[in-house]
């Protein structure tokens, strides 16, 4: 029997620190929730730390109190493995490093790693030593900071932390392990790193080509881009920031077999890779930023198409990435719009354009990437050959037709294929691609080089065809007339006199019926006794669930903006360690952030999506709750407004608050059916909505463009 297992027991965690939203995550309740039971419990754990504001409470006192109190069968070890990262004494990053590079280990050298680990925790800590500066040294090469803090030792308080991570890997396998550890870090720390968007980053590489064998990203990160380039054999990642190099370098080492190497130093400075031509250079460089250092830098080689001024930082990267292709290379560097545009940098467009370095210029939809505001720019380049013809046009794509929202994953599909199909037939002609009009043209270079040289794509392509042209807006029109008929038959009928009664009748299945209004002379009805959300779900009437939009599979996923526009699942699963919570027909989701609940009910068109973040789901149990009851009651405004509480930046419901009456199930099953001819009543709303601003603004387009005729009277 070994002196230690890999188990992860509360003895081990004794360290770790929560915070009340960490124990609402564990215990799946709203942070509002919390602040209750503190409020209400005097045995409640005190705090350990933190601030008075923002305290922290022990984890296994935590852990105790909610088994008690029946708020929590069992910590999952995902849950542990993530508080012992987050609890590390040098903070959530050396945790991670740490970490990582035990998971490296169990991946590469997993006999080591089960001999190492089946000893004591000092003696682990020592068999450890020469394995993971083995296995560090192969993957990052010799001298990299973690092979040198490998060879010092990880000290044998981390070792519990190192079998934790290596129990979760079990399960999952190390590079899921990882990435869920790191996406924790990266989801509790949005403001201290930038990061690109699967969508962008997987379009990035598409267009630097499949047969990148070198690939460079100066600015890396945590590793983003250059884990979308498929079979590489060798990354190269810089980034100004040690602890994020450390992790982009751990992340890139568990993704692939690919050889690693990571430098942390600002790549304008202080230049990793001088001697590197690689077949591709992806980018993410940071924006706007004037201490680039343009002061020390004024005579560097690498800026052979002009030296950028100080408020053109992003023209600085666009030559850094240059200098590192090989003759033929590809580059591709994701810009703000203004760098297509501004005074400033026109000379060193210009140059650019008239040897053939800027090959295209992709405008995406505004939301694709942050800043989220704004439609950013992929600028594609290659290294030209220095006696070679240059390109005779510029390939200028804009997306802004296919994806009204770039932070809607459902149109990527079509961004990605429209952007890539471009691309290769200009590509593949040598610049003779056939103009599509709103979407993509060549522009030959010799129009582009006047007093501006403005490359923004909209302003050089050819207007789209008016929504189709007037049959696609006499279509427009048919069914916008039939879906203001069927709201017009939906239409709620005005308040009639009071029932007299607690509960309304049964329709039978007739026209809706009026809804009772009391009045003056009438004595108001009894109110039923009311009931919370957290009772029904402690007496087993509903069971609840919290959405994360991560997991494994390939079900699509329903957001926010979904429920609460009421249209089909948009979004697409994160990666993450367990299968997403799918809905069911009869669920009930609602919104835990924003201030609003507009509380929708799965049917068979929705049921099989993926829970997405920010969601609530409420699963009743048939025989005892009426869905479109609970739905109805759970919008009502006074009941979302006691059941919310208010941050710093946004309002939160805590759906244990919300309010029911207690009615038998024949009488909630009348109130759903009110209920559920509003729904019908606000969808056809909603459609209408959106036919009327699709024919307005094809009309006001066709008029314009000459697609639709005035009728002039001669």
């Amino acid at each position: 029997m070994p002196e230690n297992t890999a188990e992860v027991t509360a003895a081990e965690v004794t360290t770790a620190e929560v915070t009340a939203a960490e124990i609402a995550r564990l215990a799946g309740v709203g942070r509002a929730a919390v602040s209750n039971w503190r409020r209400r419990h005097p045995d409640f754990p005190k705090p350990v730390g933190g601030t008075e504001t923002s305290p922290s409470f022990a984890l296994p006192e935590v852990e105790a109190w909610l088994r008690a109190q029946g708020k929590l069968a069992e910590v999952p070890l995902r849950e542990r493995v993530w508080q012992q990262v987050s609890g590390h004494p040098g903070g959530a990053v050396a945790g991670l490093v740490e970490a990582g590079c035990a998971l490296l280990l169990v991946r590469d050298r997993p006999t080591g790693w089960l001999e190492a680990a089946a000893v004591s925790d000092p003696r682990t800590a020592t068999l450890l030593r020469p394995l993971l500066a083995e296995v560090l040294t192969a993957r990052l090469g010799p001298g990299h900071p973690l092979a040198a803090l490998a060879a010092d030792g990880i000290p044998a308080a981390s070792v519990p932390l190192l079998r934790a991570a290596a129990e979760l890997a079990a399960g999952l396998g190390a590079r899921k392990a990882f990435e869920f550890l790191l996406g924790r870090h990266l989801d509790a720390n949005p403001r201290q790193y930038t990061l690109t968007p699967p969508g962008p980053a997987e379009l990035m590489a598409a267009l630097a080509g499949d047969g990148a064998r070198t690939v460079l990203d100066p600015a890396g990160g945590t590793g983003t881009l250059l884990r979308a380039v498929r079979a590489p054999a060798a990354l190269r990642i810089q980034d100004s920031s040690p602890d994020t190099a450390a992790l982009g370098a751990l992340r890139l080492a568990l993704h692939g077999d690919a050889e690693v190497r990571a430098a942390a130093a600002d790549s304008l400075r202080a230049d990793a890779f001088p001697g590197l031509a690689a077949d591709a250079v992806l980018c993410h460089p940071p924006f706007n930023e004037r201490n680039w250092g343009h002061d020390e830098l004024a005579y560097d080689p690498r800026w052979e198409y002009g030296f950028p001024a100080r408020t053109e930082s992003e023209l600085a990267w666009v030559q850094h990435a240059l200098a590192h292709l090989r003759e033929g290379g590809t580059a591709v560097l994701l810009m703000p719009p203004a760098v297509a545009a501004r005074r400033s940098g026109r000379r060193i467009r210009a140059d650019l354009l008239r040897r053939g370095a800027l090959r295209a210029v992709v405008a995406l939809p505004a939301g694709a990437a942050p800043p989220y505001g704004i439609p950013l720019h992929l600028w594609v380049l290659r290294r030209p050959a220095p006696h070679g013809p240059a390109a005779p046009g510029l390939l200028l794509v804009d997306t802004a037709s296919l994806a009204a929202d770039g932070r809607d994953r459902s149109a990527w599909p079509a961004v990605h294929t429209a952007v890539l199909d471009a691309w290769r037939a200009y590509d593949r002609t040598g610049g003779a691609a056939e103009d599509t009009p709103g979407l993509s043209r060549v522009v030959p270079v010799i129009e582009l080089l006047d007093d501006d040289v403005d490359l923004t794509p909209a302003r050089h392509l050819p207007p789209p065809a008016a929504a189709g042209g007037p049959a696609e807006l006499a279509a427009v029109r048919e069914r916008l007339d039939e879906t203001l008929a069927r709201a017009a038959r939906l239409t709620p009928p005005p308040p009639a006199a009071p029932a007299g009664s607690a509960a309304p009748e049964p329709s039978g299945g007739g026209p809706v019926p009026s809804v009772s209004a009391p009045s003056a002379s009438a004595s108001a009805p009894s109110r039923p006794p009311l009931t919370t959300i957290g009772e029904l779900a402690r007496a087993g009437a509903v069971l609840l669930r919290t959405g994360t939009g991560s997991g494994t599979g390939e079900a699509p996923v329903l957001t926010e903006h979904d429920v609460s526009a009421g249209t089909a699942p948009s979004g697409t699963l994160a990666e993450g360690p367990e299968p997403p919570v799918l809905t069911e027909p009869g669920d009930v989701v609602v919104p835990v952030v924003g201030g609003t609940s507009p509380a929708r009910v799965i049917g068979p068109d929705t049921a099989g999506a993926a829970l997405g973040r920010n969601l609530q789901l409420l699963r009743p149990d048939p025989d005892a709750l009426d869905p479109w009851f609970l739905a109805g009651f759970l919008r009502g405004t006074a009941n979302s407004r006691q059941a919310s509480s208010h941050a710093s930046t946004a309002t939160r419901l805590d759906v244990r608050r919300l309010q029911l009456p207690r009615l038998p199930l024949p009488d909630q099953q009348v109130y759903g059916e009110r209920f559920r001819a509003l729904a019908e009543f606000e969808d056809a709303l909603r459609l209408a909505g959106r036919l009327g601003e699709q024919l307005v603004q094809g009309m006001y387009d066709g008029l314009t463009d000459g697609t639709v005729t005035v009728g002039y009277n001669h």
